[in-house]
């Protein structure tokens, strides 16, 4: 049988651990090293030629391109008028390339996006985790440092693609659980001695959010080439400030006045806790979990690009075509109560019958409207208009 994109790219990124030991892992803190045993195991995802190949286009610009020197005094990040065209956010090639040539590293941001081969990568990713995934990439020269001593606010993979690295990792958390809010002053001391790593081409390194690490290429190596893969998991947090603004709109106990005028007497801070309590009971209101879910599913079917496989040709399927639910465009379905689901991806929400929900069903491992019955041909054709339905072409 053909492996799903889902299947393709865990494999790549984890090899053969198997699912459920890859989930416990993402749910635990502690870092992990999986050698590989093939030096070009990443190597169709990246290569500094592909990079060559970017920087010759409009899209080398900033915020997706920057540059990181471990070695200036202050902050690490180069500033922009050293490597871009001067009162603009174009590349300058020539500066770009002597600054590389002098110790800076490369940082291209977010290349998911316009690099078809880590697009497909991340989209398999996103299909196991149901949240976003990114990819950034950093071109290290010999006996260079890019970022000191730091944690991430999110989960990261890093792959080895080329050249080898040295890390130093610690097992001590500084800050548990940091976010994107978490402040971050360049004043985190590592405690306890570091485990020092030597990556090479096919290596991967699991570093969970708040693990501090380091790294940078030893003097005569080959330059470093790897991606991390950023896992942009939503936290509770986070998903209450997006929430908070509708629950406002719907419970009294949310809208109520602090008596600012009451803080001055004894019994003042009693009174603002028991309109605390009354909120929070509020905030505990038995859909909110639900609510929660379905808006961090929706993070990932909204926020993400869509990646549908028709191009700008493509004509309507006809009722004998088989079709398949397209593993590139993310949807979801949300159980209504009165019957049927909601089904929803990126541009759009239709309302599925009782039976088109048993036909979207059929459709994930492939069908013909034919076989469905009346009325799924134009329910098939709105489908694959959007990109959530595509041709199915079963394995031999």
């Amino acid at each position: 049988m053909t492996a799903t994109l889902a299947e393709d790219a865990w494999s790549l990124a984890f090899g053969t651990m198997p699912i459920e030991d890859g989930l416990a892992l993402r749910e635990a803190t502690a870092w992990r090293l999986m050698p590989g045993n093939d030096p070009g195991r990443y190597a169709g995802l990246l290569s500094i030629a592909d990079l060559d190949t970017f920087l010759r286009t409009d899209a080398a610009r900033t915020p997706r391109v920057s540059m990181a020197d471990g070695a200036r005094k202050g902050g690490a990040g180069v500033p922009h008028d050293e490597y871009l065209e001067e009162g603009g956010d174009r590349v300058d090639l020539p500066r770009l390339l002597a600054r590389h040539d002098a110790g800076a590293s490369l940082v291209v941001s977010q290349f998911h996006e316009i690099h078809p081969p880590l697009a497909r990568f991340c989209r398999g990713l996103e299909k196991a985790f149901l949240h976003g995934v990114q990819a950034n990439i950093y071109l290290t020269p010999p006996g260079a440092q890019g970022f000191r001593v730091h944690f991430d606010t999110h989960d990261v993979l890093v792959l080895q693609v080329s050249g080898r690295k040295a890390w130093r990792v610690w097992d001590a958390i500084p800050y548990p659980a940091p976010t994107r809010h978490t402040p971050w002053h360049n004043n985190a001391t590592p405690e306890g001695d570091p485990h020092a790593l030597l990556m090479a081409p096919g290596d991967a390194l699991y570093l969970p959010r708040g693990v501090l690490h380091e790294a940078m290429v030893q003097d005569g190596a080959d330059p470093s080439l790897h991606i991390t893969i950023g896992f942009m998991e939503p936290a509770f947090g986070e998903m209450l400030r997006d929430l908070l603004g509708e629950l406002e709109a719907e419970e009294p106990a949310l809208r109520a006045a602090i008596p600012t005028w009451r803080l001055a007497e004894p019994d003042g801070v009693a009174a603002v806790r028991s309109g605390l309590a009354a909120a929070l009971a509020a905030l505990g209101g038995p859909g909110l979990a639900d609510r929660i879910a379905v808006a961090a599913l929706d993070r990932l079917v909204r926020d993400r690009m869509s990646l549908p496989r028709r191009g700008l040709v493509a004509p309507a399927p006809g009722p004998e075509d088989r079709l398949v639910l397209s593993e590139t465009m993310h949807h979801t379905l949300v159980p209504l109560p009165e019957g049927g689901a909601a089904l929803r991806w990126y541009g759009g929400v239709e309302t599925l019958s009782a039976a088109e929900l048993d036909w979207l069903v059929a459709l994930e491992d492939g069908a013909t409207s034919a076989a469905l019955g009346d009325g799924a041909l134009d329910f098939c054709r709105r489908l694959a208009r959007v990109g959530l339905l595509e041709a199915h072409h079963p394995a031999a």
